[in-house]
């Protein structure tokens, strides 16, 4: 058998679990290939990470990466430090040493894609990246080779399962938020500080990834908009599943005239809709292109097992020299894709779900739909609860398709009116 040899950056979880498939004495690998990956060795600064599995003495462990980046004898290094600055470094220079990279680090793709790839273009080497999104799910194979055929239209993901665990407990058991975080926390599905994912970033993260490989394009992360479910109230989720909708924390990405519509927010969908069965810390991301039509791929979106699975699924892509091939051949990996505006957020085009909390009189919804009727937004249900909630009553309104920066501008009239108290809800739609 053929060896190619691979040196793991990064003993955490999913490094850790990396190093078990290529080590696993009876590895499928060894029933399905004549060119197998080989692990030579293992770089992390804590010293202690060699004992969180046992080592063979052919496979050396050290606490300096520069020991494996230098290392002639090796082909591939699998990057797994995580963030944008050490990762960048050590990515930049395995590629001027001869080395194919293969990656999970989202944020590092999502900031620095384009560069990173052109020097891997000038190296004659390849960066792999399967295990940036959905963890164990194919969703970079599905897009990039699976639907080439396609113009991708429409991206639509649930891909953080963090995030979808505390929505699906607040959804099915009427926990808060906060107790929710916590439980998650206990349950090691949220880190302790758990900002990159329940504020969206991570999320964000992953769709500059997906529309990079959906669209053939360039985007500034920076201007993906990126809101959270810290704020998610649970009376919204009960008001909205009597309305028939259920709230997840999306990705979206849309083909647009006015841009490329790339955004990260708590949206509801309807109970029909694919992605609303998607449950606990599971991944799923519905796909529109333009032969195949609607797509769904499904499956767990983080752990050790299944993303080191997509790690090892890249490590033989490059073994195979599969992954050289696509990405000296593929435009999107040119470093030199067409850098797209992404869509201001105020010139979108979806329906709204609304909560005002209003003083019980008569002609507060004259009030309220005449305002919204003044900024071309038409109201195509209402509830309105007796329960007062300090001292107010709830007034919902799920308005027809509305631009949003006609929603904010009715929204912030509205705040003026002297029966409507605390601050307004509102939620996007998605059907």
């Amino acid at each position: 058998m053929k060896r190619i040899h691979v040196g793991i950056i990064g003993m955490g979880t999913i490094g850790t679990g990396v190093a078990k498939i290529l080590l696993e004495a009876n590895s499928p690998l060894r029933e399905k290939l004549d060119t197998i990956p080989v692990l030579m060795g293992i770089a992390d600064c804590n010293p202690d990470a060699k004992n969180k599995i046992a080592l063979p003495p052919a496979v050396t462990f050290t606490t300096d990466a520069n020991t494996l980046l230098n290392d002639p004898n090796i082909h591939i290094i699998v990057e797994l430090v995580g963030g944008a600055t050490i990762a960048k470094e050590i990515v930049i220079k395995a590629l001027e040493n001869g080395k194919d990279v293969v990656t999970a680090n989202k944020m590092l793709l999502a900031l620095h894609g384009s560069e990173l790839f052109r020097k891997a273009r000038q190296h004659g080497k390849s960066i792999s990246f399967e295990a940036s999104v959905g963890g164990g799910i194919p969703i970079i194979a599905e897009l990039r080779d699976g639907l080439i055929a396609n113009k991708i239209e429409c991206i639509l993901g649930i891909v953080n399962g963090t995030t979808n665990y505390i929505l699906t407990r607040m959804t099915k058991e009427n926990v808060e938020y906060s107790a929710t975080l916590k439980e998650a926390q206990a349950l090691g599905y949220a880190e302790k500080d758990p900002t990159m994912d329940v504020e969206g970033i991570d999320s964000a993260h992953k769709l500059a990834i997906l529309a990079r490989i959906g669209f053939g394009v360039d985007v500034d992360y920076e201007n993906i908009y990126c809101e959270g479910i810290s704020k998610v109230e649970l009376s919204d989720i009960w008001y909205a599943h009597e309305l028939g909708y259920t709230l997840k924390l999306l990705a979206i990405a849309k083909k647009r005239e006015i841009g490329l519509e790339l955004r990260v927010h708590p949206t509801l969908l309807p109970h029909e809709h694919p992605l609303s069965s998607v449950n606990g810390v599971f991944n799923a991301i519905c796909i529109k292109g333009s032969a195949v039509g609607d797509s769904m791929i499904y499956g767990r979106g983080a752990g050790e097992m299944p993303t080191a699975s997509a790690v090892v699924a890249d490590i033989v892509d490059v073994a195979l020299g599969r992954a050289n091939i696509t990405f000296n051949t593929m435009k999107i990996f040119s470093g030199q894709c067409e850098r797209v505006s992404v869509a201001d957020m105020k010139e979108i085009k979806t329906r709204y779900y609304l909560r005002f909390s209003v003083i019980d009189k008569p002609g507060v919804l004259a009030k309220i739909s005449g305002i919204l009727g003044n900024h071309e937004i038409s109201i195509a249900s209402v509830i309105q609860r007796q329960a007062k909630e300090k001292g107010h009553v709830p007034l919902i309104l799920m308005t027809h398709i509305a631009e949003e920066g006609n929603l904010l501008n009715a929204l912030s009239e509205i705040k003026q009116l002297d029966v409507v108290k605390d601050q307004t809800r509102f939620l996007r739609v998605e059907e």
